[in-house]
C-alpha cells in the first residue's frame, strides 16, 4: 500500500522531469531555426488533438482482444489492494479480540472454558448483559491470513504480468503500423508539401510524436484502468464497511472494540481510492500528449497528396518519342504563393534535340525542369509529353524516363556502386563500370582502397564536389533515359574533366531529348535550340548564331561573358575557369571545414608531375595519436564522472534555497514514520474498555494528524520550490557558460565530428538540464530518505527488534521493486530511441533529399528499407514487453509477501512473548515506509550517475583552453589599421588530419589597398591561407604578419572586425533580410538607410523591393527561401556594411548568373578601393586586374606577379589560362 503511494508519486516526478527535458531540448532547437514561422497554425491544430479512442484506429482484431484481456486483468488487479484491506480489517479485529481476551484473563479469578470467559466458580462472565468470548488462536489465525496474503500476491503477480505484457505488445504492434503508414504517406507527398514543411519537424514527429502516441496507448492505459479500479473498489470497501460499522455500533455497542478492523477498512479504503484517483493524473497527461501528437500524425496520414507518386493510375505510353511542350504555364511555389515564377510560359522541346535554357537567376529555368519531372503541377496551363498531358501519365513511369544531373548532386550514405545502382533497378556491375567510365569517374574510383565499395558518407560528405558530380552523372547515364535534364551538370568540374565529361554527355544526348541549364555559355553554344528566359517566360528561341543576331537576352549574356575573356587571350573560351587536378574539384575546396575534417578522401595529395592521386593508407584509419586525444573527446573519458563538490560549486549562489529545501526535505522524511506511529496508536485505542478514555485518545491523535498534515503541506512546498528554483538557475548558468565556452573554441575544435552542431546543441539541451540531478533534487531525496529511514528504524527497533529484523529482510526487495518500476517506466524510452536510430537515418536521408529520391523514383525503395530497419526495434519492443511485465509483476506482488511473513511472525511474538499488537502494526508500517523511501532514493541513482557524467562532459568543455584565445582583452590593438598582410614561410596541417601537410612554406605579401588573387588547383591551400589570416587556425611554423604584427599576438576580435568575407556558399541566419545585413557589424546599431545603401551597392535593393515584405522578408533556415544568387548578394551587402580594411572574396560571384555577376563584380571592384583584398576565384575574368596573382601548388607559391607579367613568363599561369591543364 505504501509502496503504491510512494512509487506513483515518484513516477509523477519523473514524468515532470522528462517533460522538462523535452521542453529544454525544444527551446534549444529553436536556436537552430528549424521550425520557422510556418508552425503557428500547426500548433493551433495540436492543441485540439484527436479523440482518445481514435488513437487505436490502427488496432487489428488481435490487438483488440489483447487489450480487452489486458484491461480485464488490470481491472481485477485494481481490486487487489481493497481486497487486502478486507484481510487487513479481519486481522485487526482478531488482534483486538485477542488483546481484550488477554485483558480479561489477566484476572486470576477468570478462565476460558469452551470459548467463553467464566469465573473460577464456573459461572459465565457477562459485561452489560453480554457473554464475553475467548479462545482466539492467534497463531492459527495469522497463518490463515498469511495464506490469504500469499494468494492475493500470486494473483497480482499473474494479473499484473498479463496486463502489462498484453498492452505493451499491442501498443508496439500498432506503433509499428503507424510508423510504416506515416512514412509511406510522407514519401508519396508532392514536393510542394515538403516546401511548406520543415524536414527537422518531420524527423521530430516520426520519432518523438509517435513515441508519445505509443506512451498513450501502452502501459499508461492499463495502469490507468488499474488505478480507477482501485479507486472504485476502495470506495466500495469504505462505504460497505461504514454501513456495517453503523450496524455493529447499534447492535453490539459493548463490543465496540471489534469495530477496529472495520474502521481501518473504511479509512484505508477511502484513502487508497482517493489517492489512486489522484495518481491517475500522470496517465491523463500521457493521454493528452498522445492525442495532441496524433493530431498532426493522423492529419498527414489522412491527407490526399496533390501528386501521389505511389499511384498506379495513369497511362504508360507504348512508345516514347520525347516531344515536350509547355502550354500557357503559370506557376507559383506553394511556399510563396504571392510570387509568380512562371508567367504564360509557352515552349516546345523537340524530341532528340538538345535545348538549352539560359537567363538570369530566378527567371524560371529550374522551375520549368521541375514541372517536367512533375514535382509540381502548374496552376494554369499544361505540360505535355508527345501530346499527352503529363498529369494523365503514370508518375513512376514518367520519372523512370528522365535522367537528371543537378548542380549540387545528392548522394546517399552507401557505397559508390549502390549510388550508381539507384539509377536503374537490376543494373549489372559491368553497366556500372561502363557508366563510370563515360562519366570520367572510373579512374578516381579505382584509386580508392575499397574501389566501388567505398562508402561516400552521409550526403556524399566523404567525396569532393567533382567526385560527387561524376558519380551523379554515372547514375544518370546508367538509367539510359529518354529525357536527359542537365542542371549545370559540369559546374563542379575542372576544365580538363569538364571537357571529357561534356564529351560523354554529348554522346549520351544522342537520340535523347535533352534540356540543359548552364551559366557557362561555352557549354551550350552547340545546343540545337537555345531558349532565353526572363521574368518567368520564354522571350526568345533559336540557335547560338540566330540569337546573337537578335541581340536579346542571350546576346547580352554572351557579351558580358566575352568582355572579360577576350582581353586575356583570344584563344580561350567564352568563360575560362581555373583548373583542378583531374581527380579533385574546386567544390571540395570550398566545402565547409566540417566536411573537410570528415572526409577520408581528402586525406590524399597530388603528385607533383603526374597529377595522380596517392593515398596514405593511414588516412583511412582513425587517428589515435596523443595529439588528437588532446584536441578531441575520447570515448573512454566520457564515462568518467565529475566530483559532486565541483557541481555544487556552480550551484553555490543558490545555497539559501538548498538549505531551505534540505530543511523541508528533513521534515518531509519524518512525516511517514510519524504517521505510522499515530495510526498504530489509534488502532490501540480500540482495545480500551473505557469508551470515554478511548474517545479522548482518538481525539488527541486526530489533532496530531492535522498538525502533521499542515506541517507536510508547507515542507513539501518548501522542498519542491527551493530545489526547483536552484536547479533551474543552475541549468541556466551552465547553458550560459557552456555556450560561451563553445563560442570561444577555435575552429579546429569544431572539425571533430563529436563537436558537430547537433551534438553541441544536445549537450546544451540535455546535459545542462541533467546536471541538476546531482545537486538540488538529489540532495533533497537523500535528506528525505535518510530522515525517513532513520526515524522509521528508530521507531521500529525501539519497540521490537526481533520483528524489525524479519521485516528488514524484505527491505531490499521492497526497495528493488521501486527501482525496477522506475527503471522500466523511464529507461525504455532511451532504449527505444537508440533502437530507432538506424530507421531514423533512413527516414532523415530520404526526407532531406526528397527531390533526388523523387527524381530517381525511389520512394518505394526507401519505404521498404525503412520498414526493414523497423523490424529490429519492433522485436526489441516485444521482448521489452515481457521483461517490463515480469519486473512490474514482481514489484506489485512483493509487498503482499512481506505482509504475509511479517504478520505471521508478529502473531507468534504476540502469542509467545506477550508483544502488544499495536507494536506489530507500528513496526511493520514504519519499516515498510522506510522501504519505500529506499526505493525512491535508489530510483534516482541512474539519474544521479547520468548527471555526474553529463557534468563531466560539461566541465571538460569549460576547462578546455582554446588554442586561439578570442578574449576581448588579450592581444594587441592599434588605431591606424592599414591592412598589410604577409605570409612568412607558413606550414600547416589541419588538426583533424595531422598526417596531411596543406601548406609547405607559404611566402607571399600584399600591401594596403592592393588586391592579391590566389590561383591553383583544389587542395593547394588557397582557402587555408585565408583561414590563417582570419585566425581560424595558426600556422604550425612560420608567421602571418598583419601590419608587421605576428597574427598570434593580435587581439582576435579586433583583427576579425577589420575583415569582411564573401564566400562561395554564404551562410544566412533564419531571420529577415535586413537583420542578416545588420549582422555585418554587431558593434553598433545599423540604420535602415545604411542597409538600403549597402543593398544598392550589392545590386540587391531592386530584388528586395519586389518582395511583398521587402526588407522584412524571412530568408528561411540557411536562406532556403532564396536562390543562390540572391543569398550571395545579401552576403555581399553584409560585407560592405562592415566597412572592413581587408576584404576576402572566396568565389564571391560563382553562384551568380552572368548578368548579375557583372554588376556585382562592379560593386566589388568599387568596394575594393582603398582596401586590401584577397581573392580566390576560378573565373579568370574576375582576377586579371589583381595587383598580385599568386599561383599555388601543393601548399607553396610557385609564381606570382600581375596578369601580364605571368602571361609573359609563359609558365604555370600561362599554361593554366591557355590549355586548362593541371598545375604541377
Amino acid at each position: 500500500m505504501f509502496i503504491a503511494v510512494r512509487f506513483l508519486t515518484r513516477k509523477k516526478l519523473l514524468s515532470l522531469k522528462e517533460a522538462q527535458l523535452t521542453m529544454d531540448l525544444k527551446s534549444i532547437k529553436a536556436i537552430e531555426g528549424e521550425e520557422g514561422k510556418k508552425k503557428g497554425d500547426k500548433n493551433k491544430e495540436k492543441v485540439l488533438g484527436v479523440g482518445f479512442f481514435q488513437l487505436f484506429r490502427f488496432a487489428t482484431c488481435t490487438d483488440i482482444v489483447m487489450m480487452v484481456v489486458g484491461g480485464l486483468c488490470a481491472l481485477v488487479h485494481g481490486a487487489a489492494s481493497p481486497l487486502m484491506l478486507l484481510v487487513y480489517g479481519m486481522m485487526t479485529n482478531i488482534f483486538v479480540a485477542y488483546e481484550l481476551e488477554v485483558q480479561e484473563l489477566a484476572d486470576p479469578n477468570k478462565t476460558c472454558i469452551n470459548n467463553t470467559v467464566t469465573w473460577t466458580n464456573g459461572s459465565v462472565v457477562e459485561l452489560e448483559g453480554n457473554t464475553v468470548y475467548c479462545g482466539v488462536d492467534i497463531e492459527a489465525q495469522m497463518t490463515m491470513f498469511a495464506y490469504y496474503y500469499i494468494g492475493i500476491g500470486l494473483g497480482v503477480l499473474i494479473l499484473s504480468y498479463f496486463q502489462i505484457a498484453l498492452w505493451v505488445s499491442a501498443a508496439a504492434r500498432q506503433t509499428q503500423r503507424i510508423r510504416k503508414t506515416y512514412f509511406r504517406k510522407i514519401m508519396c507527398m508532392e514536393i510542394g508539401w515538403f516546401d511548406c514543411t520543415s524536414v527537422g519537424e518531420l524527423n521530430t514527429k516520426i520519432s518523438d510524436d509517435i513515441n508519445k502516441i505509443n506512451n498513450a496507448i501502452a502501459d499508461q492505459v492499463t495502469i490507468f484502468i488499474e488505478r480507477i479500479s482501485t479507486f472504485i473498489f476502495g470506495f466500495m470497501v469504505g462505504f460497505v464497511g461504514g454501513w456495517k460499522l453503523t450496524l455493529v455500533i447499534i447492535a453490539v455497542s459493548p463490543l465496540i472494540g471489534l469495530a477496529a478492523g472495520l474502521m481501518a477498512m473504511v479509512f484505508f479504503g477511502v484513502l487508497i481510492g482517493a489517492m489512486n484517483l489522484g495518481q491517475a493524473s500522470p496517465c491523463l497527461e500521457a493521454f493528452a500528449s498522445g492525442r495532441a501528437a496524433a493530431k498532426s500524425i493522423f492529419d498527414t496520414i489522412d491527407r490526399i497528396p496533390k501528386i501521389d507518386c505511389f499511384s498506379e493510375e495513369g497511362h504508360k505510353l507504348e512508345k516514347v518519342k520525347g516531344d515536350i511542350e509547355f502550354h500557357s504555364i503559370e506557376f507559383n511555389y506553394p511556399s510563396r504563393p504571392d510570387v509568380k515564377i512562371l508567367d504564360n510560359l509557352n515552349l516546345e522541346v523537340k524530341a532528340g534535340e538538345t535545348t538549352a535554357f539560359v537567363g538570369p537567376s530566378g527567371s524560371g529555368k529550374s522551375t520549368a525542369v521541375q514541372l517536367i519531372q512533375r514535382f509540381y503541377d502548374p496552376s494554369q496551363g499544361m505540360v505535355t509529353l508527345d501530346g499527352h498531358d503529363i498529369r494523365s501519365l503514370n508518375i513512376q513511369w514518367l520519372r523512370s524516363l528522365i535522367g537528371i544531373v543537378e548542380q549540387e548532386p545528392v548522394l546517399f550514405a552507401t557505397s559508390i556502386s549502390e549510388n550508381i545502382r539507384y539509377g536503374r533497378p537490376g543494373v549489372t556491375m559491368e553497366e556500372i563500370i561502363q557508366a563510370s567510365k563515360e562519366a570520367n569517374a572510373y579512374n578516381f574510383i579505382m584509386d580508392l582502397p575499397q574501389k566501388f565499395d567505398t562508402l561516400v558518407g552521409e550526403g556524399g560528405g566523404q567525396m569532393s564536389g567533382g567526385q560527387k558530380q561524376r558519380i551523379a552523372i554515372a547514375r544518370a547515364l546508367v538509367r539510359n533515359p529518354k529525357i536527359l535534364l542537365l542542371d549545370m551538370a559540369t559546374s563542379a568540374l575542372d576544365n580538363e574533366s569538364e571537357a571529357v565529361v561534356q564529351e560523354a554527355l554529348d554522346k549520351a544526348r544522342v537520340g535523347r531529348t535533352t534540356i540543359t541549364i548552364a551559366h557557362r555559355l561555352s557549354t551550350i553554344r552547340n545546343a540545337d535550340v537555345i531558349v532565353g528566359f526572363e521574368h518567368g517566360c520564354a522571350v526568345e528561341r533559336g540557335s547560338h548564331s540566330e540569337l546573337l543576331e537578335r541581340k536579346g537576352v542571350y546576346f547580352t549574356l554572351v557579351t558580358l561573358q566575352n568582355q572579360g575573356s577576350e582581353s586575356s587571350n583570344n584563344k580561350t573560351n567564352n568563360s575560362i575557369e581555373l583548373c583542378s587536378v583531374i581527380k579533385t574539384s574546386y567544390m571540395f575546396d570550398r566545402k565547409s571545414l566540417r566536411m573537410r575534417s570528415q572526409s577520408q578522401i581528402s586525406n590524399s595529395f597530388t603528385e607533383a608531375i603526374s597529377g595522380e592521386r596517392i593515398f596514405d593508407s593511414d588516412s583511412f584509419k582513425l587517428d589515435t595519436t596523443e595529439e588528437n586525444k588532446v584536441i578531441f573527446f575520447s570515448g573512454s573519458n566520457l564515462t568518467e564522472s565529475a566530483p559532486v563538490a565541483r557541481i555544487l560549486k556552480y550551484n553555490q549562489p543558490e545555497w539559501p534555497y538548498m538549505v531551505l529545501g534540505s530543511l523541508g526535505a528533513a521534515v518531509n522524511g519524518s512525516v511517514n514514520p510519524i504517521y505510522a506511529l499515530l495510526f498504530s496508536q489509534i488502532l490501540g485505542t480500540f482495545a480500551l474498555r473505557d469508551l470515554e478514555e478511548q474517545r479522548d485518545q482518538i481525539n488527541g491523535v486526530c489533532i496530531l494528524f492535522v498538525i502533521v498534515g499542515c506541517m507536510s503541506f508547507f515542507s513539501q512546498f518548501l522542498q519542491g520550490y527551493a530545489f526547483a528554483k536552484s536547479g533551474e538557475r543552475l541549468t541556466r548558468r551552465l547553458r550560459k557558460v557552456g555556450f560561451q565556452a563553445m563560442l570561444q573554441q577555435e575552429v579546429g575544435w569544431f572539425d571533430d565530428p563529436t563537436n558537430s552542431p547537433g551534438a553541441l546543441t544536445t549537450r546544451l539541451a540535455t546535459d545542462a538540464s541533467m546536471v541538476q540531478g546531482a545537486t538540488g533534487s538529489q540532495i533533497g531525496m537523500i535528506v528525505n530518505s535518510l530522515t525517513n529511514i532513520g526515524a522509521s528504524f528508530i521507531i521500529a527497533y525501539t519497540f521490537s527488534w526481533k520483528l524489525s529484523l524479519v521485516v528488514t529482510g524484505f527491505l531490499p526487495l521492497i526497495g528493488l521493486s521501486g527501482v525496477f518500476q522506475a527503471k522500466m517506466l523511464t529507461g525504455f524510452a532511451n532504449e527505444d530511441k537508440k533502437a530507432l536510430e538506424a530507421a531514423g537515418q533512413v527516414s532523415s536521408e530520404a526526407m532531406a533529399n526528397i527531390r533526388t529520391v523523387a527524381g530517381l523514383a525511389k520512394e518505394k525503395q526507401f519505404v521498404d528499407l525503412y520498414e526493414q530497419q523497423l523490424e529490429a526495434p519492433y522485436r526489441a519492443a516485444k521482448k521489452k514487453a515481457n521483461i517490463y511485465a515480469i519486473c512490474f509483476a514482481f514489484a506489485q506482488c512483493v509487498i503482499f509477501m512481506a505482509y504475509a511473513a511479517s504478520f505471521r511472525y508478529g502473531g507468534y511474538l504476540v502469542n509467545y512473548e506477550g508483544l502488544h499488537y499495536v507494536v506489530v502494526f507500528r513496526v511493520i508500517a514504519a519499516i515498510v515506509t522506510s522501504g519505500t523511501a529506499l526505493g525512491k532514493a535508489s530510483s534516482f541513482t541512474p539519474d544521479y550517475a547520468k548527471a555526474k557524467i553529463a557534468a563531466a562532459q560539461f566541465f571538460k568543455l569549460l576547462d578546455r583552453v582554446p588554442r586561439i584565445n578570442i578574449n576581448q582583452k588579450d592581444g594587441k590593438r592599434w588605431d591606424h589599421f592599414k591592412g598589410r598582410v604577409e605570409f612568412k614561410n607558413c606550414t600547416f596541417t589541419y588538426p583533424s588530419r595531422p598526417s596531411i601537410q596543406v601548406l609547405r612554406g607559404l611566402e607571399v605579401a600584399v600591401s594596403p589597398g592592393q588586391t592579391l588573387a590566389f590561383v591553383g588547383s583544389s587542395g593547394c591551400g588557397k582557402s587555408t591561407s585565408v583561414q590563417l589570416l582570419e585566425r581560424f587556425y595558426d600556422p604550425d611554423q612560420g608567421q602571418v604578419l598583419i601590419d608587421g604584427h605576428p597574427s598570434h599576438d593580435v587581439n582576435v576580435p579586433f583583427l576579425r572586425s577589420q575583415i569582411g568575407i564573401v564566400s562561395q556558399e554564404p551562410v544566412l541566419f533564419d531571420c529577415t533580410i535586413a537583420e542578416n545585413i545588420q549582422y555585418g557589424d554587431n558593434s553598433r546599431l545599423i540604420s535602415m538607410d545604411e542597409i538600403v545603401e549597402a543593398s544598392k551597392k550589392a545590386y540587391l535593393h531592386e530584388f528586395v523591393m519586389s518582395l511583398p515584405d521587402k526588407y522584412e522578408t524571412q530568408v528561411g533556415a540557411q536562406g532556403s527561401q532564396l536562390s543562390r544568387g540572391q543569398k550571395q548578394r545579401i552576403a555581399i551587402a553584409r560585407a560592405i556594411i562592415r566597412n572592413p580594411k581587408i576584404l576576402l572574396l572566396d568565389e564571391a560571384t560563382s553562384a551568380l548568373d552572368t548578368e548579375s555577376e557583372k554588376t556585382v563584380q562592379a560593386a566589388l571592384d568599387e568596394a575594393r578601393r582603398g582596401r586590401t583584398c584577397i581573392v580566390i576565384a576560378h573565373r579568370l575574368s574576375t582576377i586579371q586586374t589583381a595587383d598580385i596573382i599568386a599561383v599555388m601548388s601543393q601548399g607553396v607559391v610557385i609564381e606570382k606577379g600581375t596578369h601580364e607579367e605571368l602571361m609573359a613568363k609563359k609558365a604555370a599561369y600561362y599554361k593554366l589560362v591557355t590549355t586548362g591543364a593541371p598545375i604541377s
